[in-house]
Protein backbone atom coordinates (compact mmCIF):
# COMPACT_ATOMS: atom_id res chain seq x y z
CA UNK A 1 0.00 0.00 0.00
CA UNK A 2 1.51 3.46 -0.84
CA UNK A 3 1.69 6.26 1.50
CA UNK A 4 -0.78 9.15 0.70
CA UNK A 5 1.50 12.03 -0.54
CA UNK A 6 1.96 15.03 1.77
CA UNK A 7 0.81 18.19 0.57
CA UNK A 8 4.30 20.01 0.52
CA UNK A 9 6.97 21.67 -2.07
CA UNK A 10 10.34 21.18 -3.16
CA UNK A 11 13.38 23.53 -2.28
CA UNK A 12 16.34 23.13 -2.84
CA UNK A 13 19.16 24.07 -0.23
CA UNK A 14 22.83 24.32 -0.24
CA UNK A 15 24.24 23.43 3.61
CA UNK A 16 28.08 23.18 4.76
CA UNK A 17 29.17 19.39 4.28
CA UNK A 18 29.54 19.61 8.19
CA UNK A 19 26.40 19.94 8.60
CA UNK A 20 24.82 17.56 5.97
CA UNK A 21 27.12 15.23 7.27
CA UNK A 22 26.13 15.53 10.77
CA UNK A 23 22.65 15.26 9.29
CA UNK A 24 23.53 12.15 7.54
CA UNK A 25 24.39 10.24 10.56
CA UNK A 26 22.02 11.67 12.82
CA UNK A 27 19.26 9.92 10.81
CA UNK A 28 21.03 6.77 9.87
CA UNK A 29 21.27 6.44 13.75
CA UNK A 30 17.85 7.20 14.64
CA UNK A 31 15.99 5.44 11.77
CA UNK A 32 14.36 8.71 9.80
CA UNK A 33 14.61 10.41 6.55
CA UNK A 34 16.27 13.56 6.06
CA UNK A 35 13.60 15.12 5.66
CA UNK A 36 11.89 14.34 8.17
CA UNK A 37 14.56 15.57 10.20
CA UNK A 38 14.89 19.08 8.44
CA UNK A 39 11.04 19.23 9.11
CA UNK A 40 11.19 18.67 12.89
CA UNK A 41 14.00 21.02 13.21
CA UNK A 42 12.30 24.06 11.25
CA UNK A 43 8.84 23.29 13.19
CA UNK A 44 11.19 23.24 16.19
CA UNK A 45 12.79 26.64 15.91
CA UNK A 46 10.22 28.43 14.05
CA UNK A 47 7.73 27.69 16.99
CA UNK A 48 10.72 29.07 19.54
CA UNK A 49 10.95 31.90 17.26
CA UNK A 50 7.45 33.00 17.44
CA UNK A 51 6.91 32.41 21.10
CA UNK A 52 10.26 34.55 21.50
CA UNK A 53 8.69 37.30 19.61
CA UNK A 54 5.47 37.47 21.56
CA UNK A 55 7.31 38.14 24.53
Amino acid sequence: MAREKKDGRHINLYIEREIIESLEKHCEKVGQTKTVAIERALKQYLAEFQKDKEK
